[in-house]
């Protein structure tokens, strides 16, 4: 398989099943940020941690390919004219999302209570995290901006929005792990 194509010279690429667009066009921003956010996660399982947390993370690498497939699929396309499938792209499920809420939860139970936002820092590992986050949440802007156009299922919506819980959460209890100081945000009284 050769890796350039020369398909997209001309400023176009084709989605699942065909359709060419822009590059430009939301659903290619909304899915080329899910990849950049992807790549994020990769960073912070290379780092130093907890085998817990590598295979969590890794997990949801694989989850976001699946975001991304749903997103870079053209609706009309995605569905015969008998109803079937014609292409064959895994869901997010509801068990997906929980998965996700059960590791938000297991880890917020050994950390103190947060009583202020918290600057991003501390640690490298940490500030990747924090990195992760912000680019999740542009993911999600993304997302929740095609599906206004394009409307795919919500299950992945919500594995997004869970997801940048999932890495603040994540922040915290690297930053606890690591021995790294929180710094809380005290906003400067004038």
């Amino acid at each position: 398989m050769k890796i350039y194509t020369k398909t997209g010279d001309k400023g176009t690429t084709a989605l699942f099943g065909g359709t060419r667009v822009p590059k430009h066009h939301i659903r290619i921003e909304a899915y080329g940020t899910i990849d950049e956010l992807n790549s994020h996660l990769g960073l912070i399982r290379d780092q130093e941690i907890d085998l817990s947390h590598k295979k969590v993370l890794e997990f949801i690498q694989d989850k976001l390919f699946t975001v991304g497939a749903i997103m870079a699929t053209d609706p009309e396309k995605a569905v015969l004219k008998s109803g079937k499938e014609r292409l064959n792209i895994p869901k997010i499920t509801e068990e997906d999302i929980q998965f996700l809420e059960k590791q938000i939860d297991s880890m917020n139970e050994s950390l103190p209570p947060m009583t202020h936002f918290i600057l991003p820092g501390g640690h490298q590992t940490v500030s990747f995290c924090h990195i992760a986050r912000c680019v999740c949440r542009r993911a999600e802007r993304m997302a929740t901006q095609l599906y206004e156009i394009s409307p795919f299922e919500t299950s992945s919506l919500s594995f997004i929005n869970r997801l940048s819980d999932y890495l603040f959460v994540l922040a915290r209890k690297l930053s606890n792990d690591l021995g790294a100081n929180e710094v809380k945000w005290i906003p400067e009284k004038l």
